[in-house]
């Protein structure tokens, strides 16, 4: 009798620490799942207005750089041909070293087209002034440049601006899918995105 006292004893004992057991680990779970959310969003708080500037200024080089800007804002400012090229060849030197460290907050594959398009305009402006003389006015090589930027099929500006957009879309897309329902506030307290 007295061992059927004892096991049942040992038996509700064991029982109540496996459900105290399982008590701890269920809430330490819950508490931890918090945790990492809390990471999560504190994360995404911190870089999500840092990869959304990196996008928008990424976005601006590239308008900026395009032929068609450079020669509007900068030709009045030559004299001569080569007076343009060395302008030209500046500005977009200028902009990406002013933009450069933005390829921390940006894909690989963005920062490749966007550099790929910067090289493909210095190339078309080098190239339109091989045909020009450095004494010729500033607008026969801007027409020159012109020339040459039309006879492409895909503009490297217009192409790298193509796979920013996308690739911004899928990060967002990315961003409303690990906090649904959740009110993103932007910068600007006009501005929310939502679901």
């Amino acid at each position: 009798m007295e061992y059927y006292i004892l096991l049942t004893i040992t038996l509700l004992g064991v029982v109540i620490i496996y459900g105290i057991y399982l008590t701890i680990t269920t809430v330490a779970n819950k508490v931890f799942e918090k945790q990492q959310w809390d990471i999560r969003n504190k994360h995404t708080e911190i870089t999500l207005p840092l990869r959304l500037q990196a996008y928008e200024r990424m976005c601006l080089f590239l308008e900026r750089i395009s032929p068609n800007n450079l020669l509007l804002r900068l030709v009045p400012s030559a004299m001569n041909a080569l007076e343009l090229q060395q302008i030209l060849l500046n500005d977009i030197r200028e902009e990406y070293n002013h933009n450069v460290a933005q390829q921390m907050y940006i894909s690989t594959n963005a920062w490749d087209h966007i550099n790929n398009a910067m090289h493909e305009i210095v190339a078309d402006i080098n190239n339109a002034s091989v045909d020009i003389t450095p004494e010729a006015p500033a607008s026969d090589l801007a027409k020159k440049i012109f020339s040459h930027v039309i006879q492409k099929e895909v503009q490297p500006a217009s192409f790298a601006l193509k796979i920013l957009k996308e690739e911004i879309r899928t990060f967002f897309k990315t961003i409303l899918n690990q906090f649904p329902g959740k009110l993103i506030i932007s910068k600007y307290p006009d501005q929310k995105i939502n679901q």
